[in-house]
């Protein structure tokens, strides 16, 4: 694993990247992204419904396929709602 994924693991999903606590914050439910451009970091989805969760999300990333602008999608695992796949990527 080089720097970069290092410094992602475990960072959640839209935090500011100098911010001096990326992490889980107490009180939070998190789902971890497996795959695709944003492997490692976790998604805050405290008060997603549960068709919201089942839905899945399409979040924007710079580092995915359509560069600046392009969406990663994740899907929950079957069984395991702390666990998003990627399954692709939209413009």
């Amino acid at each position: 694993m080089d720097r970069d994924e290092e410094l992602l693991r475990g960072r959640v999903y839209g935090t500011d990247h100098d911010d001096p606590n990326p992490g889980r914050r107490p009180g939070r439910t998190y789902a971890e992204l497996v795959g695709g451009p944003l492997d490692g970091l976790l998604l805050d989805i405290t008060g997603w419904t549960a068709d919201e969760i089942q839905t899945g999300a399409a979040l924007t990333t710079e580092l995915g396929q359509f560069g600046a602008g392009g969406r990663a999608l994740y899907d929950p695992r079957p069984g395991e709602r702390g666990r998003w796949d990627w399954s692709g990527a939209t413009p």
